[in-house]
């Protein structure tokens, strides 16, 4: 019997080279909306695991399926965003209309659903 692989830690710094601040104001209920399939550009290995998670899904969700700590996700994720990949659907604020509200609810709802 094979000895199980230990847990490699990396420091969170060391994913974001050193940043650790987003460049793009990313709310955790933000969601996501992948622009293209294809990168032209190159990506670091922990951006191209976000980009493969974020389509339909909120900022909080792409860091749980990534197992990222969510300041980090949103740095990668303001990259991504930069380079096009990337869009941030509208989410509620002050002149969002009860309608509006609405339908992010029953979406959030239907989300939830899925799990």
């Amino acid at each position: 019997m094979e000895p199980a692989p230990t847990a490699r830690f990396i420091r969170p710094y060391t994913i974001t080279a050193g940043r650790t601040q987003a460049s793009v104001h990313l709310p955790v209920e933000a969601t996501l909306r992948r622009v293209s399939e294809t990168v032209d550009t190159e990506l670091s290995q922990g951006a191209l695991q976000v980009l493969t998670m974020c389509d339909t899904r909120s900022v909080a969700e792409v860091s749980a399926h990534v197992k990222m700590p969510i300041g980090v996700v949103r740095v990668l994720l303001s990259d991504l965003i930069e380079h096009g990949l990337v869009q941030v659907q509208a989410t509620i604020t002050e002149r969002t209309s009860k309608d509006e509200r609405i339908e992010l609810i029953e979406r959030t709802l239907r989300g939830l659903r899925t799990y």
